[in-house]
């Protein structure tokens, strides 16, 4: 049937380094070309001395490839009352989740950060998605909040794998020629339904997972530190197939400005930088160290039809900033602002810039071009 998909298996993607046991399947979250990447999860050293190496296989190395899934017990599909339970609170012993997440949001700086406390990971070029996994199904959420499973279903029927009452934070990315490719991914989300299960079976998509949010056995856990929440995430994952897997973490920041050196070859972007001992945040908590020179907006209106705006208000800077507008939008891009734009609130017209925008409540947000300057052109390049 139309919504019964089968992911198929893309050419095999090897880390090619040996990597300690706890970490799961990290080792398959990096092509074989990367170089070493020094320590991983441990305090500096991890356990069998923490080290990345090129070249060295596993001790107990399970295939890179990714898994072709069985038609009888790996599908997703959709049921009556999936859309409400998308948005429903779940509670039960020591847990409140109410959906869909607002997740945690990272602020920019120019240099990763030092001192004790501090853990990095990775970042890569994907699209943040929440990965849900209820008693008979799973739901895969955009960060606005929005109910992306369609988009997604090789990742959902892969999320079948986890326990019920697993809800995990991350990004889905696509993997191509050696690299994450972060335009197959805008493509695969910008897509109509067939078009995107037609990409899934061309490039099928990998998680790459950073938090975990709800544990089947320790319900909500946002209100731990990250140190025990990264614990959780890799006990969760240890026995769980390709194509969900943890992004590496080091409290080594030499780790950290190697993976930032020599990385973006592979779609690697930067570094995100968290306090080991913090909850997970509710708002700009983690720190992010990018290569791009860019920075995020929030959308606070829009100029032209509600269903294609031509150009956005946005809120760039600090508390107190000035509203800005951006240039012309490129039409795809339009399309989906458009979309994430239907359940904000409209609160009027308003002036900036000397032009008259329509003022919406949103928690979307946007990358744009930095360096533009007090007066120059804002370029949106992307939604986050």
């Amino acid at each position: 049937m139309a919504d019964q998909v089968e992911a198929s298996s893309p050419q095999q993607i090897h880390l090619g380094v040996d990597v300690p046991e706890r970490l799961g399947h990290v080792r398959q979250c990096l092509p074989q070309q990367t170089l070493s990447l020094g320590a991983v999860h441990g305090q500096g050293r991890g356990d069998d001395d923490g080290q990345l190496r090129p070249g060295a296989a596993s001790p107990r190395r399970r295939s890179a490839g990714f898994p072709s899934f069985d038609r009888d017990n790996a599908r997703c599909r959709p049921r009556h009352g999936v859309a409400d339970q998308a948005n429903r609170t779940f509670t039960g012993q020591d847990r409140t989740v109410k959906y869909p997440v607002r997740t945690a949001l990272a602020k920019a700086e120019p240099v990763i950060p030092t001192g004790p406390g501090w853990w990095y990971e990775p970042k890569a070029d994907g699209h943040r998605t929440v990965l849900r996994r209820t008693d008979d199904t799973v739901i895969l959420y955009a960060r606005s909040g929005r109910v992306v499973t369609s988009h997604w279903m090789d990742l959902a029927a892969a999320g079948m794998a986890l326990r019920p009452g697993t809800t995990l934070d991350g990004e889905a990315v696509i993997w191509q020629d050696g690299r994450i490719d972060f335009g197959a991914a805008q493509a695969r989300a910008a897509s109509g339904i067939a078009r995107a299960r037609a990409l899934a079976a061309e490039h099928p998509a990998s998680y790459l997972v950073w938090d975990v949010l709800e544990h089947p056995d320790r319900g909500q856990t946002t209100s731990l530190p990250y140190t025990q929440r990264r614990q959780l995430l890799l006990d969760l994952l240890r026995d769980v197939q390709l194509p969900i897997q943890a992004v590496p973490a080091t409290d080594d920041r030499s780790v950290a400005q190697t993976w930032y050196d020599t990385l973006q070859p592979q779609g690697i972007e930067g570094i995100v930088a968290k306090r080991g001992s913090a909850p997970y945040p509710a708002g700009r908590g983690w720190i992010k160290i990018r290569h791009a020179d860019t920075e995020d907006a929030r959308v606070v209106g829009y100029l032209g039809p509600r269903r294609r705006p031509r150009r956005l208000a946005l809120a760039v800077g600090g508390e107190g900033a000035p509203i800005r507008l951006s240039a012309r939008l490129d039409p795809v891009l339009a399309g989906r602002i458009a979309d994430a734009l239907t359940t904000a609130t409209f609160t009027g017209e308003r002036r900036a810039e000397g032009e008259t925008y329509t003022r919406v409540d949103s928690n979307v947000v946007v990358e744009v071009l930095a360096g533009a300057g007090r007066h120059g052109t804002i370029t949106v390049t992307r939604m986050r």
